[in-house]
């Protein structure tokens, strides 16, 4: 490729560089002068995560060729701030918890830079217009628009400068403590894998399958051997190990042998100089195929000669769940509510692609950099297919760019580590967005059938409901989210007849996995849905009808299951709808209400222990080592909280690190709502072992015996004499001087759960889960009645989280969640045709804006879990559970119509107008005012 002489000026440094004529600038950034604050999150311009100020204008720099930066002042995320001091507007997004996975972070900040620099007081209005290009996954947008606002009246001098932006440390569990990692995000200092190089390193790349089903007759590889630059080209023979890889089964090949099953299944692997000789060497790979017949609907696969996807046949798992007696249930109800609901495949759009590198050690293994939702789960993989025990696999858990369960699977760890071992080189590999999409598994797309009877004062008789969902060409975490969707199948509701048959079916899509919820929003949309419909049905309130209905303690689940503590729905209806009240009313609004509840761990008698190791510095520092990976979330500074409070210490000695399999006990996957239960608990335990060493070794010095010794604003003082104390800090440093290293080490047992059977459904001997979340949520709508565009303008989301150990993390989760759940009301569906996705970047997939995002009220409801940290339970997942449900029911308020079928796109909303409007015209008649249904809270009909 021909190379030109660019030179420019970046954060104030001049540069003069041999550059591709064709090159970005968002490569001349990142590959050339390593300023990887700048990400790349599509490549095409749409997710805004590239953007930086070039000639005081933001721009896109993955849009800007580099040609056009000739002579050009450019300014990165690292070129804000003077003197080691923050920006404003970085000071500012710390400050308002504007950061949780951080990629989208660097962009947003340059963007409202180039605002405020041309605007300095904006509306929040044009706020939301000038960053309409800047996408985020996690927070929800609000917290971003009034960070900028702060941002602009600290620069105009209308609110003072802070000189540093500090944690906040005068109380720590229970406590809104800021982010232990923002001020990396808000710099560009945090690495994420995309950013790492290594001396030396290749270039990997994976062919795709060229057909969504298809017999390989024979690959031919050898111009892609031939050419110059490429180091590796790799097919199923050179797998070392078993050439399989999965979660739970080891269906997938890690490189096709003699078929291919979807069009993301790999065929071969390169590894290359540079991504352009890799992407090239792929081209010049030979594969002849056979095409087989192939399904593409889970009813199409359920067809009695349907082509057969795998050797067991269509059908992978089938859950059924029968408690007590379903026809006497229906016999007694006054009234029968009968509906079908469906929901699309989705994509968890997290703005990071998937990245990563692996490193050959001089004995044989590897080390693979890569940002996981479970590094113990990658490294059984990862060592399974490469022949090697799994000691000689090591992963490194990287700064992680959002996943939302979405990376919970294998995407190319076993790739790059086979691509490192063949070569002795560092191999890395990056997904494009596009390749993302079609490759990794989606959330699942569910058929349902409903059918739900109640008495006439509105108590539930009776809930059954049928199941069918597409899983794809392979299983990977389908049969847990299934039988999770079937658990939760008829909601939080005490039900005493029950029938539920889930059913995931094979097919040539691409795989279906785990997504924020596990199964949970796609049946919590279709009960939820039957709740209002049977509320109007019967003329009772819809909040009422949920209040009689609600679970309580003592209460049975369709499970089995006998809920003996933290049960908060009945409070988070009432909390909910207190805050309604204060709200005004206008006439065309629409509002919906729905609840949920959503499992805590993974339950049904697996064991899910988790353990902790808290280690001593040179300097006194206490680091804390889990297995757990940070996500976005803000597991690390949740930890950090609990040690800091526990061993009597400032927030700033404590420092975690997640996520790598050499350094910490396993503790399984960052995923089921889990981790501030499990984690939480095993790194409180070694925190209660390294406080009582602590007091062992203040026993020794102070004489007194360590049972009349208490922890007391930072000392170690005993009871009977205050005198006699040491500070905490004093008796480290004895513990230093004797050796000591591990203070604390720990292995959490969970209480134990059990499987579902029909035996303890039936016998309500059941506990299925460690725990449950409960929620509540009100959309408030508006929906133009000739267009049928739905505004979302607010969201109550009432939660119950047993105890929030910091309330703005549990917080920033509930807006985050919320906005999501208003993408999957209505606007994102996986458009998949005959195998192939229609659906590759954000352009066509698309995600809530800043002019979307609707401002959300979380409520913060406290029933504490005994088993549980201080009493803590998830928050994660249960904050997108019901936010369909309840924007769907709040159209349907709005317009008298109902859509069963997501997403509510303004199309169908209008079809249905329109319909319904021939319908009173074919009939000559009237709509009469007592049909519309009222507002939750204002009574009946």
């Amino acid at each position: 490729m021909e190379n030109f002489l660019l030179s420019l000026m970046v954060n104030g440094r001049e540069y003069s560089l041999a550059v591709p004529v064709e090159a970005t600038l968002l490569h001349v950034l990142r590959e050339q002068l390593h300023l990887t604050g700048t990400k790349n999150g599509c490549g095409k311009g749409y997710c805004g995560a590239c953007t930086v100020i070039m000639g005081g204008k933001a721009i896109k720099a993955c849009r800007t060729l580099a040609l056009k930066a000739s002579g050009q002042e450019v300014v990165t995320i690292e070129g804000l701030g003077t003197n080691g001091q923050l920006d404003p507007l970085q000071e500012a997004f710390i400050e308002h918890s504007a950061v949780q996975c951080g990629y989208c972070t660097p962009g947003m900040i340059m963007a409202a830079k180039a605002l405020l620099d041309a605007q300095p007081h904006p509306s929040e209005e044009q706020i939301r217009k000038a960053l309409a290009g800047n996408l985020c996954r996690c927070t929800g947008y609000q917290r971003i628009v009034r960070a900028i606002q702060e941002a602009a009246e600290t620069m105009t001098g209308h609110r003072p400068r802070s000189t540093t932006v500090e944690l906040k440390t005068s109380t720590l569990v229970g406590a809104s403590i800021l982010r232990s990692d923002a001020k990396d995000k808000v710099t560009g200092r945090a690495i994420y894998a995309a950013d790492l190089f290594f001396p030396n390193m290749l270039y990997g790349q994976a062919l795709r399958a060229q057909l969504p089903h298809a017999e390989i007759i024979r690959i031919d590889t050898s111009k892609a051997r031939a050419m110059a630059g490429v180091e590796a080209v790799l097919t199923a023979e050179d797998v070392p190990g078993e050439n399989s890889f999965g979660i739970i089964f080891s269906d997938q090949p890690v490189l096709c042998r003699d078929r291919v099953r979807y069009m993301g299944d790999a065929v071969a692997l390169v590894a290359a100089i540079s991504p352009e000789v890799a992407s090239r060497a792929c081209q010049e790979i030979v594969v002849e195929y056979r095409e087989l017949p192939a399904v593409f609907s889970a009813q199409e696969a359920l067809a009695p000669d349907a082509p057969q996807i795998h050797a067991e046949g269509n059908i992978a798992n089938r859950i059924t769940i029968d408690k007590g007696d379903i026809e006497r249930g229906f016999c007694m109800a006054d009234v029968v509510i009968e509906n079908t609901y469906d929901t699309p495949f989705a994509e968890h759009a997290f703005l990071e692609p998937e990245a990563g590198m692996a490193v050959p050690d001089n004995d044989g293994g590897v080390t693979v950099y890569v940002g996981s939702q479970d590094p113990f789960g990658d490294r059984r993989q990862v060592a399974q297919a490469l022949g090697l025990s799994e000691e000689k696999v090591r992963i490194v858990h990287t700064v992680t760019g959002g996943a939302f369960g979405g990376k919970d699977d294998i995407s190319l760890q076993i790739h790059v580590a086979l691509l490192a071992l063949k070569t002795g080189r560092p191999a890395k590999m990056v997904f494009s967005r596009e390749e993302s999409m079609i490759v990794h598994p989606k959330k699942h797309p569910f058929l349902m059938r409903y059918k739900t009877g109640a008495t006439r004062d509105g108590l539930l008789t009776a809930v059954e409901a049928q199941i069918i969902s597409d899983k794809g060409a392979y299983a990977s975490l389908s049969l847990p989210t299934i039988r999770n969707a079937a658990v939760h199948a008829i909601g939080p509701y005490a039900v005493p007849n029950v029938r539920v048959e889930a059913i995931g079916v094979f097919t040539n899509n691409p795989p279906a996995g785990a997504m924020r919820g596990f199964g949970v929003p796609q049946v919590a949309f279709a009960h939820e849905l039957q709740m209002d419909a049977l509320a109007h049905k019967l003329g009772i309130d819809p909040l009422e009808l949920r209040l009689k209905n609600a679970l309580k303690v003592g209460s049975v689940t369709a499970s089995g299951e006998v809920l003996q503590h933290s049960v908060g729905l009945t409070e988070t209806i009432r909390r909910a709808a207190e805050e309604l009240k204060k709200m005004p009313r206008e006439s065309g609004i629409g509002v919906g209400v729905a609840c949920a509840f959503k499992n805590v761990g993974f339950g049904h008698g697996r064991d899910e222990p988790a353990g902790a190791e808290i280690v001593l510095g040179e300097d006194g520092q206490l680091f804390v080592h889990i297995g757990a990976s940070e996500l976005g979330q803000g597991i690390n500074t949740v930890l950090q909280q609990m040690v800091a409070q526990e061993l009597g210490i400032a927030l700033e000695r404590v420092q975690v690190y997640s996520g790598d399999t050499a350094m910490a006990p396993s503790c399984g996957a960052t995923t089921a709502s889990r981790q501030t239960f499990i984690i939480g608990n095993a790194t409180l335990l070694a925190a209660q072992q390294a406080r009582m060493r602590l007091l062992g070794l203040a026993e020794h010095k102070l004489k007194v015996k360590k049972e009349e010794l208490v922890f007391k604003n930072g000392h170690i003082v005993a009871r009977a004499d205050p005198q006699k104390s040491l500070s905490v800090n004093d008796v480290l440093t004895v513990a230093h001087e004797q050796g000591l290293q591990v203070l604390g080490s720990s292995r959490y047992y969970p209480p134990p759960t059990t499987p579902l059977s029909p035996e303890t459904v039936r016998s309500e001997t059941a506990v299925t889960y460690l725990s449950y979340g409960f929620a509540t949520q009100i959309a408030i709508v508006r929906v133009d009645q000739n267009t049928g565009q739905v505004q979302v303008l607010a969201i109550i989301a009432a939660h119950d989280v047993g105890k929030a150990i910091n309330p703005l993390l549990v917080k920033s989760q509930i807006e985050g969640g919320c906005t999501m759940g208003v993408g999957y009301a209505l606007l994102e569906e996986m458009v998949i045709e005959r195998g192939i996705t229609k659906t590759l970047n954000f352009n066509k997939y698309r995600i809530p804006t800043f002019q979307m995002a609707p401002k959300v009220l979380p409520i913060i409801v406290e029933d504490e879990e005994p088993h549980g940290p201080f009493g803590a339970k998830g928050v994660g997942e249960i904050s997108t559970v019901p936010t369909a449900a309840a924007i769907v029911n709040a159209i349907y308020d709005a317009t008298g119509v109902r859509i069963t079928s997501l997403p509510a796109t303004p199309q169908k909303i209008r079809r249905a107008l329109l319909d319904r409007q021939e319908s009173v015209e074919e009939w000559g008649l009237g709509v009469p005012s007592s049909s519309r249904p009222a507002y939750p809270g204002q009574g009946g009909n």
